[in-house]
């Protein structure tokens, strides 16, 4: 598997098979795509109980969604579900990797716990489990550059059909 630099990502665009709704060329880098902050966060509720964690733990009943029309304030030590502005498709021969951006985890700020692969055939946008580690309080805007997708060619074909395949929200 190999890393597409800039012309091979403007390639793939080109021939459709990587979409990104809305693009911009000014985001493509040397071999990534920035990605920008959604308004709609997953802010976990507080609740005085044990979750037992499985498979497929009910997020409604421990978390809510709200809307922002301006900033969202993310305290020390809390981790929120958000989602990027753009909606990505990739082809059956391309994957994806989530990635953060260093002068944002320079402020302790990260975009992802676990949930950093995009398999061939996604189509979404892309949800962020963003946590600050740091220890002041950091003010989130919508349209922030939060974070960049690396795409990597792949040997041979997969499509991706999981239960994620087509989120708008977090």
């Amino acid at each position: 598997m190999s890393v597409l630099t800039k012309n091979a990502i403007l390639e793939r665009i080109k021939k459709k098979e990587i979409r990104i709704s809305p693009f911009s060329e000014a985001c493509v880098g040397p071999a990534s795509y920035d990605l920008h902050l959604g308004n709609i966060f997953r802010v976990f509720k507080k609740i005085k109980a044990i979750l037992r964690v499985a498979d497929h733990n009910d997020l409604d009943a421990i978390s809510e969604l709200i809307t922002v029309d301006n900033n969202f304030l993310l305290m020390p030590g809390e981790t929120v579900h958000g989602i990027t502005q753009e909606h990505i498709f990739l082809s059956s021969d391309v994957c994806g990797w989530l990635e953060g951006r260093s002068s944002l985890g320079r402020l302790g700020l990260g975009v992802h716990i676990t949930a950093g692969f995009n398999h061939p055939g996604m189509d979404s946008k892309e949800v962020l489990e963003i946590t600050n580690l740091g220890p002041i309080a950091l003010e989130l805007t919508p349209g922030l550059k939060i974070c960049q997708m690396v795409f990597e060619e792949c040997v041979g074909n997969a499509h991706y059909n999981g239960r994620f395949i087509h989120q708008e929200t977090p």
